[in-house]
């Protein structure tokens, strides 16, 4: 039995700690654009470039009237603002209408009403597209609807992109966590960050590494169109990330950055809320494949629980392993308080966070799976379907 501790945990130990190593130099590569050397106005020598900020919503009315009224107050001088309500069946495009009727809106935001979805198209996807199509920016700025902004995040994400000669650029947001069942989720989701993306090599055109969020895509207005639009992407969930490939696939330069609160955003309310969140597309992730979902499955348990009970189960110096990993793991967790409001000793809960995740992987499979499909912004998508549009 001591081999087996000594096999198991040195490869949990091993992968854990390369993990950390890479996490570690590599995120220190990214930038920080709160920092005084982006305050820059206008954001360039040649001035402000024009930007176009593409707000889509459905059933937001709790959300979008703050989110609007934040984006107005942008200190940037030449940019505007076109939200889309699709198809809401409460009052969201009524308060649309009623932000940009006040004076403080002067002329800057226009509303779009979209009544009906075309066969073949996920109702987000054509909400951006529509959008997009009416856009008179050099840039587009893709956006949800939760989202709030500080005034200077525009000017100087544009400010660096520029510098830079970025064609997409992912700023990522602040989470707004109150509760411990939100920090323990999300920190959980966040260490798991660091095994399916590596955001510090998405700026190496060699690398195949991309990244898309949907709170901050920012994206040259000619390459936006030469990757095929939205259209590309019309029956795509997880539209934000794979906008992010066919830019990167295309060999354009894309860019992630930090800006510590320059935008923010609550992503669910408790324990519960991030799973219910993530039911609707943790499928998705997976290409809708059942084995993928079970391996992911058997994988989350290996890795995540493997080093707790391996240190209690092995003895004497067959802990070093799964000591290892624990440690490495407790100092992704210290990293992450860097730069979130999750206290390193959330660690401890990392366990009980593991087996939600793996209910709720669970859970979206056999819902999907059930349901022969989606339901998502009020409209079903067969799987099939869904299948053949994936990127």
């Amino acid at each position: 039995m001591s081999y087996f501790h000594w096999i198991v945990g040195g490869l949990l130990g091993l992968i854990w700690f390369s993990r950390l190593a890479a996490a570690a130099f590599g995120m220190r590569r990214l930038a920080d654009v709160s920092q005084a050397q982006w305050d820059r106005t206008p954001a360039t020598r040649r001035g402000n470039p024009r930007v176009s900020i593409i707000v889509p919503a459905r059933n937001e009315e709790d959300h979008i009237e703050q989110t609007l009224a934040r984006l107005l107050q942008l200190d940037y001088a030449n940019y505007e603002v076109l939200a889309v309500n699709d198809r809401s069946t409460d009052h969201t495009g009524e308060v649309m209408e009623r932000v940009a009727a006040a004076p403080e809106a002067h002329g800057r935001l226009k509303v779009i009403h979209v009544d009906a979805l075309p066969s073949s198209w996920l109702g987000k996807a054509h909400a951006m597209w529509t959008a997009a199509n009416q856009a008179s920016g050099d840039w587009l700025l893709f956006t949800d609807a939760d989202v709030l902004f500080r005034p200077d995040s525009v000017r100087r994400a544009i400010a660096y992109a520029e510098a830079e000669g970025a064609d997409h650029l992912v700023l990522f947001p602040r989470l707004i966590m109150k509760g411990p069942g939100e920090r323990m989720m999300i920190a959980f989701f966040q260490s798991l960050f660091v095994f399916g993306h590596r955001p510090w090599r998405v700026s190496d055109p060699t690398a195949k590494d991309h990244m898309g969020v949907g709170a901050f895509n920012l994206v040259r207005r000619q390459v936006y169109d030469a990757v095929g639009t939205y259209r590309a992407l019309r029956m795509e969930v997880l539209d934000d990330m794979k906008l992010g490939k066919l830019i990167k696939t295309a060999g354009y330069a894309q860019r992630n950055v930090f800006g510590e609160d320059l935008i923010s955003i609550r992503w669910a309310r408790g324990a519960m809320g991030v799973v219910d969140n993530l039911t609707k597309n943790f499928f998705a992730i997976l290409s809708f494949q059942w084995w993928r979902a079970l391996g992911s499955v058997a994988g989350l348990a290996f890795l995540n629980l493997g080093p707790f009970l391996g240190v209690w189960l092995a003895h004497g110096s067959a802990r070093v392993g799964y000591g290892l990993a624990l440690f490495s793991l407790c100092a992704i967790y210290v990293g992450m308080s860097w730069k979130s409001d999750v206290p390193p000793y959330y660690f401890l809960l990392h366990p009980i966070a593991t087996a939600l995740f793996m209910y709720t992987l669970l859970r979206s499979m056999i819902l999907t799976l059930g349901k022969g499909g989606v339901t998502w912004r009020g409209t079903f998508y067969p799987l099939e379907e869904l299948r053949k549009g994936i990127v």
